[in-house]
């Protein structure tokens, strides 16, 4: 059994096609006021008292339902314990069948992470916690995580204790604060903390300029411009409005760019952290008919995302190469393939750099993360109650997300498959048979570490 924040039931992964009955054991239920549960989703509670009583001014919050309003909880829930689905891909890229580690268990939502900024309250927590031992869960998977404190003040850590003592096995998110050393989250002993590794897949497009330079880029954009034309290249920076600072232009912010300057343009924008697909609403709004994303740092990530319209993101170094050629160039041009699922990327796995490292800063005796898991770019449900953006109102069935969060179900959906051969064995066994069987494996250099 396996707990996340919030769920969109209506999702084909929690469908109950082929499932088995609820199991005796079972003393959950579903509270949630819009919606039943199944012989799959048997489960679905709330905990938002905490939220309440730390933000009584909050009108905006609405308790009455375990839907997931963020599109995490679908996708960690899924990725746990998903049944099959034939032709899942993000808008037509990574097409494939997606399934849970564990894909015929059932499981079990419990929301306690409320508005846009997910604040999940330590009260709320507990109570979720308590409710999952009561109900009889297996595994206990939280994609959750925060600034580290003593074990004896965090509701994570007592809770996850209780947990444990209960025999039910707490698989948690290491957290996204890396490359920084001793940024590691939920750095219990009782816990297995995972962090987050890539994959051999990527969605790649191709950036060819009109020198026939050509640039690899990432996106999840379902767009491509037509394959024997170019189109003018310009710098975000010289299609600024007239009434927006350059500052705003440069990352092609809403209302910073000018139609007339940018309409049937390819513009080049750089990255920055709010909303990268709104930077390419904006290009759109004002005519633009492609988008390069530049990073500004070497560190920053380059991802795919999932545009509006034909749209690379590059790494530091070709970002570097196109403002270049932009300088020098009298007439610059550029164009934008479609993207294209790579699979054997290599190497792969590694570490992603916003998987957060150890050691524990509250013990350094305490050695985390415990293991890593795929946790980049990976494909599962999502909630179709989320628009992809303020200013994109595009819903999708799944979505393809980073982070420690993604890892952490891949390691839960494992831990129940071992329940289930294994009834017997305690969280520790469980653990220790994971931690001690997982295996690197160099795809560069074939070899097994």
């Amino acid at each position: 059994m396996l707990r996340v924040t919030g769920v969109w039931p209506e999702s084909k992964s929690f469908s109950d096609e082929e499932i088995g009955p609820i199991p005796t054991k079972w003393r959950g239920g579903c509270d949630s006021e819009d919606f039943k549960c199944n012989r799959k989703l048997i489960g679905a509670r709330r905990f938002y008292k905490g939220y309440q009583a730390h933000n009584r001014n909050d009108k905006n919050v609405t308790f009455n339902t375990a839907r997931d309003d963020s599109g995490h909880g679908s996708h960690t829930l899924s990725t746990a314990g998903g049944n099959f689905v034939a032709s899942a891909s993000v808008f037509g890229n990574g097409n494939g069948t997606a399934r849970g580690g564990a894909p015929k268990s059932h499981v079990a939502t419990y929301k306690v992470c409320w508005s846009e900024g997910g604040y999940c309250y330590d009260e709320d927590i507990l109570a979720a916690f308590d409710a999952a031992i009561s109900d009889g869960v297996d595994v206990v998977s939280a994609s959750l995580s925060g600034e580290n404190t003593e074990f004896f003040e965090s509701g994570m850590s007592i809770g996850a204790f209780h947990a444990v003592a209960n025999g039910i096995i707490v698989v948690c998110a290491g957290g996204n604060d890396g490359p920084d050393p001793q940024t590691v989250a939920n750095v219990e002993p009782w816990t297995l903390t995972v962090a987050a590794s890539t994959i051999d897949r990527e969605y790649a497009n191709y950036v060819k300029l009109g020198n026939n330079k050509v640039l690899k880029g990432l996106s999840l954009s379902e767009f491509g411009l037509p394959s024997d034309k170019l189109y003018p290249l310009v710098n975000a920076e010289n299609a600024k409005a007239d009434n927006a600072n350059a500052t705003d232009a440069y990352y092609c912010k809403d209302g910073a760019l000018d139609h007339n300057k940018a309409k049937g343009k390819i513009l080049v924008c750089h990255i920055y952290e709010d909303d990268p697909i709104n930077q390419g609403v904006e290009v759109a709004r004002v005519g633009g008919v492609g988008m390069i994303s530049i990073n500004d740092y070497s560190w920053f990530e380059v991802l795919p995302e999932t545009h509006v319209l034909p749209a690379a993101h590059v790494n530091f170094t070709d970002g570097k190469y196109i403002l270049t050629y932009i300088n020098h160039t009298k007439s610059p041009l550029a164009h934008i393939s479609r993207v294209k699922t790579n699979l054997g990327i290599r190497p792969a796995p590694i570490i992603a750099s916003f998987s957060s490292r150890g050691p524990c800063n509250i013990d350094p005796t305490i050695l985390k993360p415990d293991i890593s898991a795929p946790g980049v770019d990976i494909i599962a449900a999502y909630s179709e109650d989320v628009p992809l953006g303020p200013h994109d109102k595009r819903r999708t069935p799944f979505m393809a997300v980073s982070g420690t969060s993604m890892a952490t179900p891949h390691v839960a959906g494992l831990a129940g498959l071992l329940k289930a051969i294994h009834p017997d064995w305690s969280p520790a066994a469980i653990k220790s048979a994971i931690m001690t069987t997982g295996i690197y494996e160099d795809i560069v250099l074939s070899r097994n570490i």
